[in-house]
């Protein structure tokens, strides 16, 4: 299949996990909802194993995952502007392939990029 024409296309639609189960539901019809819906839990669920486990996910042309350690710090309650400690801890972290951030520059140019 041509990298050009996409397997679902969710312009300008913000989806949850969810619609994007029906949409790809719809756009490949000769599969079962039933069976769409067990793929995309079954990827997430291996993602979110992958990434607890501090496993870094690589799908090329896409993108990657990985933890990022962020310290502990001195932050500040925003109410009464007191100092309180936080905690060092691990926050997921996203970096976009190469061919996504040069698809996203493409259409950036041509369509309204929601926020």
């Amino acid at each position: 299949m041509s990298p050009d024409i996409p397997l679902v296309s969710l312009q300008g639609i913000k989806v949850n996990k969810s619609e994007l189960i029906d949409a790809i539901a719809l756009k490949q019809s000769h599969l079962q909802l039933k069976d769409v819906e067990l793929a995309v839990r079954c990827i997430i669920e291996g993602m979110n194993v992958s990434l607890s486990s501090g496993d870094r996910i690589e799908i090329r042309g896409f993108g990657s995952f990985s933890l990022h350690n962020r310290p502990e710090r001195m932050g500040r309650n925003p109410k009464t502007g007191e100092p309180v400690a936080l905690g060092a801890k691990h926050v997921p972290h996203f970096k976009p392939g190469k061919e996504m951030r040069e698809r996203v520059n493409v259409s950036s140019s041509e369509y309204q990029i929601l926020d």
